[in-house]
Parts: C-alpha cells; sequence; structure tokens
C-alpha cells in the first residue's frame, strides 16, 4: 500500500514539474516579468533603448514572441550593438515590434500556417510540427509565461521583418 501512494505522490510531483516547465504565471505585465527572468536581460535592454517600455507596461493585451539572450548573442557580430545606437531606435522598434501580437495568443490557439499580424505591420508565418510551434524560423521553447497584460512565447532566434532582412 505505501508503495502505491509513494507511487502516486512521486507521479504527481513530476506532472506539476512537467506542467511547470510549459506554462508559467508571473505576476507583473510583461517588462516586468520579462525583468524577472535572467534569461531576458537583453530583450528588456533592448526594450528600454527603443523607448518600449511604458508601452509593453500597458493595458495590452500582447502577446510577445520574446527572444532569449542566447537568440541574441547568436545574431552576426555586431548588429545587437549597431541596433542599440540612438540614431537606429527605428530600426530596433520595428524589429522589437515585430516580436509583438496584439491580443493574448496561448499556445493552444496557434494554428499550423497562420500568419500572425505583428503590432508594426508585418504578419510572422507561424507553423506546427511534430507537436512544437515555430514563428518564422524560430522555435518556440517555453510557451504561455503569463503576465498581468498577456503571454510571453521564449523563441530561439530573433525575427526579422522583411525589411531588416
Amino acid at each position: 500500500m505505501k508503495k502505491i501512494q509513494l507511487t502516486i505522490a512521486l507521479t504527481f510531483a513530476l506532472c506539476l514539474t512537467l506542467s511547470g516547465a510549459f506554462a508559467q504565471t508571473t505576476s507583473g505585465n510583461i517588462v516586468e516579468v520579462a525583468s524577472k527572468n535572467p534569461k531576458f536581460s537583453t530583450l528588456v535592454a533592448a526594450i528600454k533603448a527603443a523607448g518600449l517600455v511604458e508601452t509593453l507596461s500597458g493595458k495590452g493585451p500582447f502577446t510577445v514572441f520574446a527572444p532569449s539572450n542566447e537568440a541574441f548573442d547568436a545574431l552576426p557580430a555586431g548588429t545587437l550593438d549597431n541596433l542599440l545606437k540612438p540614431e537606429n531606435k527605428q530600426q530596433l522598434i520595428s524589429l522589437l515590434t515585430y516580436h509583438v501580437v496584439s491580443g493574448k495568443v496561448k499556445s493552444t490557439d496557434l494554428k499550423d500556417g497562420q500568419n500572425a499580424k505583428t503590432v508594426n505591420g508585418q504578419e510572422a508565418k507561424v507553423s506546427l510540427k511534430g507537436g512544437k510551434a515555430m514563428v518564422d524560423n524560430a522555435n518556440v521553447t517555453q510557451a504561455d509565461i503569463s503576465a498581468s497584460n498577456g503571454v510571453i512565447h521564449v523563441i530561439d532566434k530573433v525575427i526579422m521583418p522583411s525589411t531588416a532582412k
């Protein structure tokens, strides 16, 4: 009997742990949630440089396909530094708003072949393969991080609007 109870308890704990890997609820708006997560320090710095803190802290709702620090590190050498220069602020805004969709789009709302209209006016292509979601050429590595004004999906690449490709 004790073995069964232990097995049930371990199974329940494993389920809770695994569900936490796929869905996370954190208090605060999108910028506050991202600021609390060290894997988004580059994204947060870019949001600040672009002057988008107030917008992404606003009512929303927004869906952000958030590149991790590693995604920014994978850009060609000098790209990020160049984008962060004050004279390139409009390019940075265009790039960052290409990662944002109006509305709260959970992972279960994504459809294969869907074109998601981004805040910068262009569309990003969504594809679903083998139970995994992609936006343009970026894999969603963690989905459905909740914020008070929307949702964040972590992606492994910085996606580029067509004018920046």
